[in-house]
């Protein structure tokens, strides 16, 4: 099958001074946004000739406010409300937008009902299987293709070496550099075979801290010799075999800049990234709304110009367009200007003058690629494997701790066994010792032991100490961390809860197939 889209032609380069610094904003637009507030966009992309712009499901879930208190309102029909409104946009522009989204795991890490992937730290744990990775970079990035969205902000490639962050974990390859690398550049390649930008972030790495850049300023202590050893090793790699563009977390290097935050250090962006790892494609900025930064430039635009000046070509999810547009303008040259702007439409020369096709569209790759990618991920850690034999052949209670989710495993251990599905509250209150425990998390993100209610958790932690269990974990690996678990405590990572995983966990359970992943992070507490 071959489907065609909308080819858009650049104009040629005939666009005034003012209009060239326009195309260096990208502010965000939301799914749910009224139509008033379209329209404003609208207004704004025409009037300031807004080079890109990045989606977001709604502003209560963006940058800065997803952790806030505000409703999330879930539309069904989030898809068709984002073809809608790349139509209006583009039809907005004068020159063609770039289309920005963040989509690590796939449009649905954005947009409901839309093909969902595993998160980078499933793909982590999969051993010498990076064609599989490829495959997933693939497939987003024709996802992306197929909407509209020419630049896919991922993948991640921080190094999670602390088990403490808060915002990066689920979302990173592990904490080995090599391994972050290898896996980063699979999942590239694979995006670039579709057609679609990529971006590498957070630079200079955002791994090795316990502070969420949403909310604070990030601190990452170390000399250059630790730096390039480690976090920015996969940066330096990966720039060195091709990338489109680089994204600058909002961090505090004090060995490198002690007053500036990376996103408005001309010593990082322009010296270390530019000069030091001869990076001469389009840096773009992390979230400017994002609170690490926007707290200390109250002015409007004051934050837009420092970014700028200190070598941000691309101003992501800036709030204050025409304040920032004109502050630029008084302060930087022509030819700074004329390079940023150079670099960026050297990105849409690729996007908007190849040929725009899709073919051989598979609609049901996702499903095949999680289902293999469940069969050569999941991972076993046994503390006493003889223990996880002896449960599995006992008349074992059957426990689900499911978080309202639908745990398709409980059931067909109900159903082939026959064995009833309990709560932890039954399961504390019989004499049998044996236990096969599911877990599914609330949440992914640590924040508050993962959505964990006290009882709950405190049930979790009295059924570990005092029965015999082998737990079947369907989510975040460092949900272990706070299960209180013995060194005798036999654990089976399944890490995602899509059905082709529960159906593979299941398998595993049977003994139909072999764990062929590897934990590949460090845990905080784990004893096995």
């Amino acid at each position: 099958m071959t489907k065609t889209f909308q080819k858009y032609t650049l104009p040629k380069e005939t666009l005034t001074l003012k209009q060239k610094v326009g195309q260096l904003f990208m502010p965000a637009v939301f799914i749910n946004d009224t139509e008033e507030e379209v329209q404003k966009m609208e207004k704004l992309i025409k009037e300031h000739h807004v080079g890109s712009i990045c989606f977001f499901h709604s502003r209560a879930s963006a940058a800065a406010n997803f952790e806030g208190k505000n409703k999330i309102v879930h539309n069904k029909k989030s898809y068709d409300r984002l073809l809608e409104l790349i139509a209006r946009y583009q039809k907005a522009a004068s020159t063609p937008l770039l289309v920005a989204i963040d989509a690590e795991w796939g449009l649905a890490m954005r947009i409901e009902n839309t093909p969902q992937y595993p998160y980078a730290i499933t793909l982590g744990a999969l051993e010498n299987n990076n064609d599989l990775i490829f495959k997933v970079g693939e497939a987003i990035g024709n996802d992306c293709k197929q909407a509209g969205i020419q630049w896919n902000l991922a993948p991640v490639v921080d190094i999670n070496n602390n088990p403490e962050n808060p915002v990066i974990g689920y979302r990173s390859f592990g904490d080995d550099r090599k391994r972050v690398f290898d896996k980063a550049e699979a999942f590239i390649k694979g995006m670039a075979k579709s057609g679609t930008l990529n971006s590498i972030k957070h630079f200079p790495g955002h791994g090795d801290t316990a502070t969420d850049s949403h909310l604070g300023l990030p601190v990452i202590d170390k000399s250059m010799d630790e730096l390039m050893e480690n976090e920015l090793y996969p940066f330096k790699k990966i720039i060195e075999s091709g990338v489109d563009s680089v994204m600058v977390g909002h961090l505090l290097l004090p060995q490198l800049d002690e007053e500036n935050p990376s996103t408005t250090s001309h010593k990082i962006i322009s010296g270390l990234l530019r000069k030091q790892l001869q990076f001469y494609g389009v840096i773009i900025s992390d979230a400017l709304n994002m609170h690490a930064v926007s707290k200390k430039f109250p002015q409007k635009g004051a934050l837009e110009k420092v970014a700028f000046d200190a070598g941000m070509d691309v101003l992501c999810f800036s709030e204050n367009v025409a304040e920032g547009i004109d502050q630029i303008l008084e302060s930087a040259t022509e030819k700074r200007i004329q390079d940023s702007f150079a670099r960026v439409w050297a990105l849409k020369q690729k996007v908007f003058t190849e040929e725009a096709q899709l073919k051989k569209i598979d609609n049901n790759i996702h499903a095949k690629l999680n289902q293999e990618i469940a069969e050569k991920s999941i991972t076993e850690l046994h503390g006493d494997a003889l223990f996880a034999e002896q449960i599995k052949s006992s008349n074992f209670l059957n426990v689900s701790v499911s978080s309202g989710k639908n745990n398709s495993f409980s059931k067909q251990i109900s159903s082939h066994f026959g064995l009833s599905v309990v709560d932890l509250d039954v399961a504390l209150n019989s004499n049998n010792q044996n236990v096969l425990l599911s877990i599914f998390p609330p949440a992914v993100k640590p924040k508050d032991s993962f959505g964990f209610d006290e009882k709950t958790l405190s049930s979790i932690h009295k059924l570990v100490e005092e029965k015999n269990t082998l737990i079947y974990l369907f989510g975040n690996p460092y949900v272990l961390d706070i299960l209180k678990l013995k060194p005798s405590s036999n654990v089976v990572l399944v890490y995602q809860d899509f059905p082709e995983f529960q159906e593979v966990a299941f398998e595993h359970f049977s003994d139909k197939i072999e764990a062929k992943g590897n934990l590949h992070i460090q845990l905080k507490t784990f004893g096995l």
